[in-house]
């Protein structure tokens, strides 16, 4: 890892959700809703767009705990922004991601600690 990270640092990436987001398990005359694995890979993706830059080449990201909340539902067609602060520590890293429906109704909250692994 790259000495360029600081805690405090932020990053976020806004998207329209789209059908294949959505809830398939309640079957085909549920509402179209944003799922909750699709929240986390967002959340999960600015993460790592976020860190990459900072880290050495060869290296990765390992994830060991993850701690996420889907507060609200989300119809598919809505723009939705997933968001990183970047924590600190000295080993590992704790990253607090949430999302916001158009900007300002909180739907997802949440934690990712990690580390880094290979590189030089």
């Amino acid at each position: 890892m790259k000495d360029s990270l600081k805690p405090g640092m932020a990053s976020e990436r806004t998207i329209t959700t789209t059908p294949d987001m959505g809830i398939v398990h309640l079957g085909p005359d549920a509402p179209r809703m944003y799922s909750t694995p699709a929240m986390i890979q967002l959340m999960e993706g600015v993460c790592v767009e976020f860190l990459t830059p900072h880290m050495d080449a060869g290296e990765q990201t390992v994830g060991f705990h993850i701690d996420v909340r889907h507060l609200a539902p989300t119809p598919i067609g809505q723009q939705v922004t997933g968001k990183v602060s970047l924590g600190g520590g000295a080993d590992t890293l704790t990253v607090n991601s949430g999302a916001t429906i158009a900007g300002s109704v909180t739907f997802g909250a949440g934690s990712d600690t990690l580390t880094f692994a290979g590189g030089s």
